[in-house]
This record gives structure tokens, sequence and C-alpha cells, in this order.
């Protein structure tokens, strides 16, 4: 009501990463533009301006953090950025993950590695270890999702497979079957798909 009223004065700009989840009354006066994700080399580039403009102390892999977790959004690797910067006063790695709490990229590629090699023993322990540090099934998968998607040392067959038994797990999570089992039958699924290639 308040955008009809003050429609021939006012023009109204809202910024958001999901556009369904605003309510449909907003929707339906609202023209809808879309931006394509920023690629991690122009997210990468502002971020080192922004670091020589404010003297900020960084690593290159503290900045490879905080491209890992902004997943092309610019606003959200500025926060990352800011919100480390405030928390310890040096970017990397380590710090960048413990301000953003998600798991560290580097422990999910060593549970996929696991199951690259079929070993469902390992891949089950590193898995358990991650869970029981606390973070929900929801980061852990999200987390999983962007390592296989970026992991270089799967063929692409073998990663187009594991992206589906991801996708279909992270479904069920999101309808709310978020139990630890729930990881352990993917951790179990994965390893069985490098045995059925072999086979």
């Amino acid at each position: 009501r308040t955008m009809e009223i003050y429609s021939n004065t006012t023009r109204f700009a809202l910024a958001c990463n999901i556009s369904t989840q605003i309510i449909e009354p907003i929707q339906s006066r609202a023209a809808i533009l879309r931006y394509t994700r920023l690629s991690d080399e122009q997210i990468l580039v502002r971020l080192q301006q922004v670091c020589e403009m404010e003297s900020v102390s960084h690593t290159p892999d503290g900045l490879e953090a905080i491209i890992f977790t902004a997943e092309g959004d610019l606003r959200n690797a500025l926060n990352n950025l800011q919100a480390t910067q405030s928390g310890f006063g040096h970017i990397n790695q380590i710090n960048v993950f413990k301000v953003c709490d998600q798991p560290h990229p580097t422990t999910v590629k060593n549970i996929i590695d696991g199951c690259l090699k079929g070993d469902t023993g390992v891949a089950v322990k590193e898995m358990t270890a991650l869970w029981n540090t606390g973070y929900s099934c929801s980061d852990i998968i999200g987390t999983l999702f962007k390592v296989v998607k970026a992991h270089l040392g799967i063929p692409e067959a073998m990663k187009l497979e594991y992206l589906r038994e991801v996708g279909f797990c992270h479904m069920r999570i999101a309808d709310g079957v978020n139990s630890k089992l729930q990881l352990l039958g993917l951790m179990a699924r994965l390893c069985q798909k490098v045995e059925m290639v072999k086979n």
C-alpha cells in the first residue's frame, strides 16, 4: 500500500539474493532484474583493492577463503572481510573460517578423497569427526557440494554422479531429515560409486 501511495514521487530499489522470498504483493509491483554472480577473479580484484586502500593485513589463502565463503556475492565477501579484520586484525584462512563458521574445505576435501579411494571407513571416520565439531547438516552438505564442484581430481562423469548424490542428500536435509545418519549414508553411496566404476 505504501508503494502505491508514493509511486508518483518515489522509486523503491530492493536488493536480494533470492527474489522468490520477497512477498507476492511486492513482487507484483516490481520489475525484477537478475544479475549473474561475479567470477572469483572479479571478487579477488575488488578485495585486493579494498585491502590496499584500508591497509588490511592479509595472505593470499585468506582472500581465497573469503572468495570460497562468498559464493559469488561481493557484499558477502566484503562483509566477511570486514568481520575477520575486526575480529582478528589479520586475514588468513584460519581466521576467515572461524568468523564464517563453515567447515574447512581442506577437511571436506579429505573426506571426498577417502570416498574416491573407496575407503568407507576413512570417509565415515572423518565425517563423524566433522559432525562432532558441532556443524549443522546444512553447513556440512553445502560445503561438501562446493568442494566436490571445485575438486580437480574427480573425473567429469564421476563428478556428476557425486553432485547428484550430494544434491539428493541436500534435498532430504532441507526437508528436515538432518541427522548424522544422512551424512554417513551419503559417504557410503559416494564410496559405492567408485566401486561401481571399477567393476
